[in-house]
């Protein structure tokens, strides 16, 4: 599901034993942690590819309550989507299906997975039309939630979905419980489709269609 909505049709391996030693807040290289400085700039937010390096920090937000609320609604969930293996996760990004990391002044704020939902090869969305896209976007530290990232996040994953001539709508699957995030998305124009459960997560399945995009408003920050 996904998490501003949360997310997703991801399929990952679990981690199984608890991490030794320094925190992964303590691993994550310095250059990647908040600075002052981006925390007061204006939250224009660039894309670029995932890659490897980002393993530690995906999975420290992974731990954020935040996260973890919007990707399951089991209260004693204590990582978010069951326990992502990154390093394993990133590696195996294809052109169906792949990560893009969300920056502010170069420094990572957010993650976005999209995907051919009708070709990917983990098949999360089951039979399903050609033609569209699937996307997931959550953001990383608490310290920018309601900043408006996640808006200029998806607006962007949107516009470059509807640049492919044969891409000619978009699905989400935000959890049923998430009730900010339908907000958020109707804002940009998403349609509910309905409820579905994907394995154990009672989700809202909604659509956007190219027709109806751009919308005349903006949604509200996230």
């Amino acid at each position: 599901m996904t998490e501003i909505g949360g997310g997703s049709g991801m399929v990952a391996s679990q981690i199984n034993s608890p991490v030794a030693g320094p925190s992964l807040e303590q691993l994550i290289p310095t250059d990647l942690r908040i600075s002052s400085e981006a925390m007061g700039l204006s939250s224009q937010v660039t894309l670029r590819p995932a890659t490897i390096a980002d393993a530690l920090m995906l999975a420290s937000w992974d731990r954020e309550p935040h996260v973890i609320a919007c990707s399951s609604d089991d209260p004693e969930a204590e990582v978010a989507f069951g326990g992502i293996e990154w390093t394993t996760e990133i590696a195996g990004s294809t052109d169906d299906s792949h990560y893009v990391i969300a920056e502010v002044a170069g420094v990572p704020v957010g993650v976005t997975h999209v995907c051919d939902p009708h070709t990917e090869q983990t098949h999360y969305w089951g039979e399903i039309e050609p033609g569209l896209r699937a996307i997931d976007i959550w953001i990383g530290p608490p310290e920018w939630l309601g900043r408006g990232v996640g808006t200029q996040m998806m607006t962007q994953m949107i516009e470059r979905c509807f640049a492919a001539p044969d891409v000619t709508g978009i699905v989400i699957d935000p959890l049923n419980s998430n009730t900010g995030a339908h907000r958020f998305y109707r804002r940009l124009g998403f349609t509910i489709v309905g409820r579905r459960r994907f394995d154990e997560d009672d989700c809202l399945v909604m659509r956007l269609e190219k027709a109806d995009w751009p919308v005349p408003a903006r949604a509200s920050p996230v």
